[in-house]
């Protein structure tokens, strides 16, 4: 395996802390939300997360589809990431809605399908954390 590239980034103070890449242009706040007792007012790991996977699928996405010959330039994924409880233990949970203009829905959905089995956070993700693929 060949490393293309290696983001670098230190937390500090958990979820009540903050995030900083190596280079600096990541630099954040984190706050736990209201709903897990928290402050809230900033970004927490959950949405960072799924900021991360979504980007990382639609490019995926863009990928299979140029093979197949469909424009997915006005295509978008929202990422929903969920913090659970399982007994002592807690878990992630996540569903993707993609929402691909120009096709139908079972079209849609099968080219979602395909970019979930390449996407590398899908990859990493698969057998861990319970997801859903959505075409909407």
């Amino acid at each position: 395996m060949e490393k293309l590239y290696t983001a670098v980034v230190t937390a500090k103070g958990g979820r009540d802390g903050n995030a900083k890449s190596s280079d600096g242009i990541l630099d954040l706040h984190l706050q736990k939300p209201h709903e897990m007792g928290g402050q809230g007012g900033a970004t927490n790991p959950e949405q960072l997360f799924g900021a991360a996977w979504g980007a990382c699928y639609l490019g995926a996405l863009s990928a299979i589809a140029k093979k197949d010959g469909v424009d997915v330039s006005e295509a978008t994924t929202t990422v929903s990431v969920s913090f659970n409880q399982d007994g002592n233990a807690n878990t992630l949970s996540a569903e993707l809605d993609v929402h691909i203009p120009g096709i139908t829905i079972e079209e849609a959905q099968q080219l979602a399908d395909k970019a979930h089995r390449v996407c590398p956070y899908s990859k990493a993700t698969r057998g861990n954390i319970d997801t859903r693929v959505t075409a909407i």
